[in-house]
Formats: C-alpha cells, sequence, structure tokens
C-alpha cells in the first residue's frame, strides 16, 4: 500500500485549538493512540500498515490533525477497533470544513425556507465544484493547494440541503452579471449554467434572474440571505447593514424580507429566467 498525500505537511487540515470541535478530534486521536499501543505497534509500523506517514500519524494522535474518513476506516481494520474508531468518521469529516462552513451548513439543515439574493457571485448552494475551484483560486492572499481542496468540499457538502426530505423551499435570484462573468473559462461557465438550469426545473425551487438593465432595485447594497425555521424564527444576513453579521431580531428580519420581496418582484419571473438561462447557453 502507498504512502497517502497526506503524509505531508498540510497546514490546511489542521485543527485550530480554539474551534469548539478541537476536544473531538483530541478524543479521536488519543483513541487512535491506545488501540495502536494495545495492538503493541509502533507509530512507524501503523503508518506503514494503513498508508500514511509517521509523522501524520504523530499529529492525529495529539489531536493535531484532522484524519480523513479512509484514515478511520484503515486504522479500524488494522487495529482490530471492532468499530470504535470508524465511529468517528462523521465527526471527523464535519471538523474538515472550516467553523464559519459548518455553523453555515446547520443553519441550512434546519432551514424550511431560504431566500438567496446574490450579485457579486453564483451563490455558493448553486455553484458545480470546477466553478467553485476557480473562483476560490482568485481569492487573495491565496489557497494553498490543500486549503483549496478543504474549501470547495465545504462548498459542496453544502448542497446536501438539496437532498433533504421534506426538502426545504428554497428562492434564488442571482444578477445578471455573475451568469456572465466566465469563472473558470468558458467550458466551466458553461457546465455551471447547465446546473443552474438543472436545480431551477426542481419542484421546491425558484430562481430568478435580475437584468442588469433594472436600475433603481434594493439590491445594490450587496447580497441578502435569509433562512427561516420551523419555530417561526429565523436568521438573515447583508452586505448593507448590521455591519454584515448574522441577525435574527425579529424588526431585523423585516427589513431583509421587505428588501427580499422588493428584489424577487422586480427580477425575472421563474419561466422568464430560465429562458434567459438558456439564451445565454446558446450565446457561451
Amino acid at each position: 500500500m502507498g504512502v497517502s498525500s497526506e503524509s505531508a505537511d498540510e497546514p490546511g487540515w489542521d485543527v485550530s485549538p480554539e474551534d469548539e470541535i478541537a476536544p473531538v478530534v483530541e478524543a479521536a486521536g488519543r483513541q487512535v493512540r491506545l488501540w495502536r499501543e494495545a495492538a503493541g505497534m509502533r507509530v512507524v509500523e501503523f503508518g506503514r500498515a494503513i498508508g500514511y506517514g509517521e509523522d501524520l500519524v504523530r499529529k492525529v494522535e495529539r489531536g493535531a490533525r484532522i484524519p480523513r474518513a479512509d484514515f478511520m476506516d484503515r486504522a479500524d481494520d488494522v487495529l482490530n477497533a471492532g468499530g470504535h474508531l470508524r465511529a468517528f468518521k462523521d465527526d471527523m469529516e464535519k471538523a474538515r470544513y472550516p467553523k464559519k462552513v459548518r455553523e453555515l451548513k446547520l443553519l441550512e439543515e434546519r432551514a424550511v425556507e431560504l431566500l438567496l439574493y446574490s450579485n457579486h457571485n453564483i451563490h455558493g448552494l448553486l455553484q458545480t465544484p470546477e466553478y467553485a475551484r476557480a473562483l476560490l483560486g482568485t481569492w487573495r492572499p491565496a489557497y494553498s493547494p490543500d486549503e483549496l481542496q478543504r474549501m470547495v468540499a465545504a462548498r459542496v457538502a453544502r448542497k446536501s440541503v438539496f437532498e433533504r426530505s421534506p426538502a426545504p423551499e428554497l428562492s434564488f435570484v442571482q444578477e445578471e452579471v455573475t451568469l456572465r462573468r466566465p469563472v473558470g473559462g468558458t467550458m466551466v461557465l458553461r457546465r455551471q449554467l447547465e446546473h443552474m438550469l438543472e436545480v431551477a426545473r426542481l419542484p421546491y425551487v425558484e430562481l430568478q434572474v435580475m437584468p442588469t438593465a433594472r436600475a433603481n432595485h434594493p439590491g445594490t447594497g450587496g447580497l441578502v440571505e435569509v433562512l427561516k425555521f420551523h419555530d417561526g424564527s429565523g436568521v438573515g444576513r447583508t452586505d448593507g447593514d448590521f455591519g454584515g453579521r448574522p441577525v435574527s431580531e425579529p424588526r431585523q428580519l423585516r427589513v431583509l424580507e421587505l428588501r427580499y420581496g422588493i428584489i424577487r418582484a422586480q427580477a425575472l419571473s421563474p419561466e422568464e429566467s430560465l429562458a434567459f438561462i438558456e439564451q445565454m447557453l446558446g450565446e457561451t
């Protein structure tokens, strides 16, 4: 078995000590060490058996590195742990995403209705992996290859919101310019537009386009997002107000819902938007 690429030093997969997930990562590493020692295996011998480098195994065991799911699978098999190590897989998978993304994903998983207006880029829930990788690759300072992989994986993981049953109601409004910017090149953009058409045809999704020609609409202040929950509460944010921070106070949410409602009314209808995107595909 060859040594995994994770045997190299990968700062993007480290766990921050102040992250609340850190104790879970430490517990997983502690269990790996206890089972390894009970099996009478040295670190280098164990690492060779599961296909990971000695340095990475030591970091995992002291809780400084978030192990991949296949690390826990192989460790469980090699150490005959009877599923005790494999049981950490879900927690480790969640831990690999940045804290901000984990928190956002939890909110999206709870929401029964999502109202999402994007004026600068295609919304993360709509992005293909190729588009997300190209877009995140433009950020500065640049991500390392491993950090970029982590961010793309986290963005793709949020798409589980589309697989829920019952599904939430999702409303997207995208500024026209976000559909025209050739992020990643022509082929990446084409696949992105095709994917948006697929999503837009889901029965619980409404996707609308805001034409650039609409000069007077309240989206000029930046993105607007409102997530509503079963109990009638909600959370929202916008670039333009509240310091860009998430808000949940009813008065503040009413401001965002009012703004989104006007944006939604001024955008092309869902049917017109589908036709618009299809036309753009023909031009790309």
